[in-house]
């Protein structure tokens, strides 16, 4: 989307904070770094790259982003807040703020599914046919539940109530079941190109289906069962789905925009329940900070199922595992997940020995835009050292 002339609400010094404040205990003890220039130039050569992470943050908010949080642990934690909770009133952006965690989600999604196979509930190597009859049609071959998990399913997109923020806008109160998603899928009949298991393609049908294998399987609500299982015991206490159709974020929040037709909207309130266990999920960052270092040290999935989330099919062009995305950045290799919602942007990731980890939310006012520029600009300073 092309940037756009400012309005002059944005363009008037509103309220910016900018607070470094101490990690919630689960990455480290280490007091958290300010954005001072003593305390930038007393920031540990092994830590992350605070002077980049404070630029980042500066001037906030912004053509891009109205608000941003930020997490990293690890050896050296840091951790900051910016922008404005509110662009009608300059209030200060909330350090605890719920929002949008869109396909963050599938993290959840994915150790669910794992967990269910280290109960011997599910094979991984059972199929979408054996699991939930009558879901595909004859045309389809049999498709696993490991092949949904890592992207290689072969299924098609299914219905959206818009391809992009601005199509979208317009429909946003409006009701998507995932039933109704995965029938036009469906109907679209498998990859013409690629039988399951042969190629990736990222999207959020694979773990739609898997929120319906779950709840067949369980005979409980998807929303339920991410609670019982994750959420409760890891003390995620401010993580939740909607109440089905409810557009609202409920509880703290800093409201989300986006640029539409060449003015800075609101999107804030938008029914998202087509995206149900491929997207769904509200948050925060300290829950989805706790998620990834249970996640990471075995505590939320047991060996063997945990090597499914770090092993990357041997497919061509393949990134994604179960759930997350493997890269390399400054010779590390990073395991995390990105995800975005009109107004809210999140990522989460970190080193597999967890000695660096960020966790971040960005209301970007391109959140469905390019995401590596956000990433870029909030995240990576993280690893930079």
């Amino acid at each position: 989307m092309p940037v756009r002339p400012l309005p002059a609400l944005l363009t008037s010094a509103l309220a910016l904070t900018l607070t470094a404040l101490p990690l919630a205990g689960t990455a480290s003890a280490r007091p958290a770094s300010s954005c001072g220039a003593q305390a930038i130039e007393a920031a540990p050569a092994d830590g992350p790259d605070v002077k980049a992470l404070c630029a980042a943050l500066a001037g906030l908010p912004d053509k891009d982003a109205t608000a941003a949080l930020i997490r990293v642990g690890g050896r050296g934690s840091w951790q900051g807040v910016a922008g404005v909770r509110d662009m009608r009133t300059g209030a200060p952006a909330l350090e605890n703020a719920r929002f949008r965690a869109g396909s963050t989600t599938k993290i959840v999604t994915s150790a669910i599914v794992l967990q269910l196979a280290a109960e011997g509930r599910i094979s991984l190597d059972g199929t979408v046919q054996q699991y939930l009859p009558g879901l595909l049609t004859e045309d389809f071959a049999p498709i696993t539940v490991r092949q949904l998990l890592n992207f290689t399913s072969g299924l098609q997109p299914g219905a959206s109530l818009g391809e992009d923020v601005d199509d979208g806008y317009e429909h946003r109160f409006e009701t998507l079941t995932p039933e109704e998603v995965v029938a036009s899928s469906v109907a679209k009949g498998p990859d013409p190109d690629h039988a399951p298991g042969e190629h990736q393609r990222y999207g959020n049908i694979h773990y739609t289906v898997l929120g319906m294998l779950i709840e067949k399987v369980t005979g409980d609500s998807y929303a339920h069962q991410a609670a019982v299982r994750i959420f409760r015991p890891l003390g995620m206490r401010h993580t939740s789905f909607p109440d089905g159709p409810d557009p609202r974020v409920q509880g703290p929040h800093n409201r989300g925009y986006d640029w539409i037709d060449g003015k800075l909207v609101d999107v804030t309130e938008w029914n998202m329940s087509d995206r149900f266990a491929a997207g769904d999920m509200i948050s925060t960052t300290a829950d989805l900070e706790r998620l990834l270092f249970a996640l990471f040290r075995g505590r939320v999935v047991p060996e063997p199922q945990l090597k499914e989330m770090f092993t990357v099919p041997a497919v061509d062009g393949a990134t994604m595992s179960a759930g997350l995305e493997r890269f390399e950045l400054n010779g590390k290799v990073i395991w995390g997940k990105t995800g975005s919602r009109p107004g809210y942007h999140t990522v989460v990731a970190a080193t597999r020995d967890l000695s660096r980890t960020v966790v971040y939310s960005v209301n970007s006012t391109d959140a469905k835009g390019d995401g590596l520029a956000i990433a870029q600009r909030f995240a990576f300073p993280a690893f930079n050292r």
